[in-house]
């Protein structure tokens, strides 16, 4: 299930990576970014493309790698352990916030629900 569980993350952030590189306009308006100057759009495209690759291979990588799934699983920890608290933190502040918004804060807040289970499981 690990396994699974790695290649999903991997699957995700490459996807999300390439939709919002492609799709700079529609996925940063999604979620919020009204206007962005020519540094804004460039740092759109560097965390939400570039960042999100980046995750995208490094959870293929650990995927690939049976004797690493544990370390993946670990990364994944550390990830969403970080990012879930921010986020409800953020929506909890500044809210209202849109739909996309809370969408991805409920698949953040599974996704790292899951791999507690996937960690204490597996011992």
């Amino acid at each position: 299930m690990t396994v699974f569980y790695l290649w999903l993350n991997a699957v995700a952030y490459l996807v999300l990576a390439a939709w919002c590189a492609l799709r700079w306009r529609s996925t940063s308006a999604a979620i919020g970014y009204v206007q962005l100057d020519g540094g804004g759009r460039s740092e759109y495209l560097s965390i939400y493309g570039g960042l999100q690759l980046a995750l995208a291979i490094v959870f293929a990588l650990f995927a690939l790698r049976p004797e690493q799934h544990r370390t993946g699983l670990l990364v994944a920890l550390v990830l969403y352990a970080s990012v879930v608290p921010f986020r409800w933190i953020g929506i909890a502040a500044f809210g209202p916030v849109g739909r996309p918004t809370l969408v991805l804060g409920a698949v953040e807040l599974a996704m790292l629900v899951w791999a507690l289970a996937l960690w204490f499981g597996d011992r």
